[in-house]
């Protein structure tokens, strides 16, 4: 099933697209009027160009592209990035160079993915105490042990 998602694109690029079939995240690409020169261990935050209206009960993830990640030590610093149903700025990328070489993003570099996800709204119940279970208060790690 598709949900419909009204866009306004302000770049140069074509709109996110899904490459094949079954994958579950789009491309952003970055929407620059020059480079950016992103440092070792310098962040920055590049625009897409992209703005968009997400039905209420979705949000938008934003994640790192594993090839970046893999090949150049780019990754999206507050992954994944939430991009709630209310929003309606232009969409930007906050990404991270973890490597020790500089890396040159240009115009139309597919910089993150784009994964839209339904989620729920929660409201808490204040108790006095919780229900047991068998694990407990086990923390990291905890499972798994003999």
């Amino acid at each position: 099933m598709k949900i419909k998602i009204q866009v306004v694109n302000k770049s140069k690029h074509a709109l996110p697209a899904y490459a094949t079939e079954l994958s579950a995240g789009m491309d952003l690409h970055a929407n620059l009027d020059e480079p950016i020169e992103l440092k070792p261990l310098e962040r920055v935050l590049v625009p897409t160009g992209i703005y968009m209206a997400l039905p209420p009960n979705y949000e938008a993830q934003v994640r790192p592209r594993s090839g970046l990640a893999l090949k150049h030590g780019i990754t999206v610093l507050n992954s994944p990035g939430t991009i709630d149903a209310d929003y309606r700025g232009e969409l930007k990328i906050i990404l991270i160079n973890l490597s020790q070489e500089e890396f040159i993003i240009n115009d139309g570099e597919r910089i993150a993915q784009l994964v839209i996800a339904s989620c729920e709204q929660a409201s808490f119940e204040e108790v006095e105490m919780l229900d047991e279970t068998d694990r407990g208060a086990g923390g990291f790690g905890h499972t798994g042990k003999s």
